[in-house]
């Protein structure tokens, strides 16, 4: 059985007991979540498919913790000028494991 939810903005395949790393959340870690969106839901042969959402479906979360990823480059240059300039940004993250799917 999974679903496909939107979580903070994107939409994420989840199956049940799957750990994934989503935008930051503002609730706090140990702590457990409801996400109302949910856009699809499939087990085995029977697939329900939402316009946008499916009523009444839901999928339930656990709040790992809070991290910072890993490190993003962006590098811009322009050729023949002399032109280069480096940026770098670390993306704050939340890790969550899928509880249940209804």
């Amino acid at each position: 059985m999974y679903a496909i939810v939107e979580i903070a903005g994107q939409q994420f395949k989840v199956q049940k007991d799957q750990k994934i790393f989503v935008n930051r959340l503002h609730q706090d870690e140990n702590t457990d979540i409801t996400f109302d969106t949910v856009m699809l839901k499939a087990d085995g042969d029977n697939i329900e498919i939402g316009a946008p959402k499916i009523a009444g479906a839901s999928v339930e979360a656990h709040i790992i913790k809070h991290i910072k990823g890993d490190k993003v480059l962006v590098f811009h240059k322009k050729r023949r000028t002399g032109y280069q300039k480096m940026n770098g940004s670390r993306p704050y993250l939340t890790q969550i494991q899928i509880k249940d799917i209804k």
